[in-house]
């Protein structure tokens, strides 16, 4: 996994329980102290380590961390994929292009880092189908993202979930409005 994701657990972390907890948080997931970095990609096994430390901690579930930790993290990776996000787009228009202007530009780079596959279409003009398929079945952190890019853009994101990989569905389908 890229090391976004432990970044901002650590981020996560350190904003909702001080400073002090991340070397407990470290501790408790029996992973080696490290400096991650983005640039890096990491065990999917360590950084699920640290998120099962981060709920027995706060006693709220892997799901529910999940989803904060996609809306904190917004601010972050629109700032790193600023240059690819066309100007005029909105909450929409990134989550429908989201898989080739972003996504594929990851795989390209010859990252290992394996993002999960989006499949995007319109449905109206003010609502996106997100179809999300990935073996991590890391779908609360995608609805985090989306609600925290809505946010980004002044905007409020209504989710709703048919189908869900956690609920033993083959794949996530995510339909978003905003308003």
């Amino acid at each position: 996994m890229n090391g976004i994701i432990p970044l901002e657990i650590r981020k996560f972390v350190e904003t909702g329980l001080g400073k002090q907890a991340w070397p407990e948080i470290v501790r408790l997931a029996e992973v080696p102290p490290r400096v991650y970095v983005p640039v890096v990609d990491y065990p999917d096994q360590e950084v699920m380590a640290l998120l099962s430390a981060v709920s027995a901690r706060t006693g709220d579930s892997i799901p529910v961390i999940l989803e904060a930790l996609g809306e904190l993290m917004v601010p972050d990776l629109i700032n790193m994929v600023s240059t690819l996000i066309r100007p005029g787009w909105k909450t929409l228009d990134v989550i429908a292009n989201t898989e080739e202007a972003i996504h594929e530009v990851l795989r390209q780079a010859g990252t290992n880092t394996n993002p999960p596959e989006l499949k995007c279409r319109w449905s109206g003009s003010h609502e996106v189908v997100v179809t999300y398929i990935s073996s991590r079945k890391m779908c609360p952190l995608a609805k985090g993202i989306i609600k925290g890019i809505a946010r980004h853009y002044g905007e409020q994101a209504t989710i709703t979930e048919p189908t869900c990989m956690l609920r033993g569905d083959a794949a996530c389908q995510l339909h978003i409005s905003v308003t």
